[in-house]
């Protein structure tokens, strides 16, 4: 039964849900990106290369005589590039904002009233000595 309980605790804390979830929304991420790069940034980018080489797909992009798609290749390193970048502003705007939360110094608490009756004890003791 401890094992179970074990298990139940690790599969239920924060950080293993806190993962879950990032990569099902890296997974929806990876799919927005690659239309992204796929639909509109390579085809903008390199349709006049395609045009002068004859070729409607840049997966035809290949080197003569050989199976190297280098067009493929081409596709995916401005698709890291993009990840790349959307990360880094992701990350940079998230430690900004944790800067914020950090610099502004949230106010002591307020002594309990233990405290308090100890304060009030010490004086009347420094008083009498």
């Amino acid at each position: 039964m401890g094992f179970i309980k074990e298990f139940k605790e690790f599969a239920v804390k924060g950080n293993v849900l806190d993962l879950a979830v990032a990569v099902v929304i890296g997974a929806a991420f990876s799919g927005i990106v690659k239309s992204l790069v796929d639909d509109i940034i390579t085809p903008a980018v390199l349709t006049p290369a395609l045009k002068a080489a004859n070729l409607s797909n840049l997966s035809q992009l290949v080197i003569p005589g050989t199976a190297i798609k280098y067009g493929n290749f081409i596709s995916q390193v401005i698709s890291f590039i993009i990840i790349a970048l959307s990360l880094f502003v992701i990350i940079t705007v998230i430690n900004k904002f944790k800067k914020n939360e950090e610099a502004t110094p949230s106010a002591p608490p307020a002594p309990t009233k233990e405290e308090i009756l100890l304060t009030e004890i010490r004086d009347i003791l420094a008083k009498k000595a």
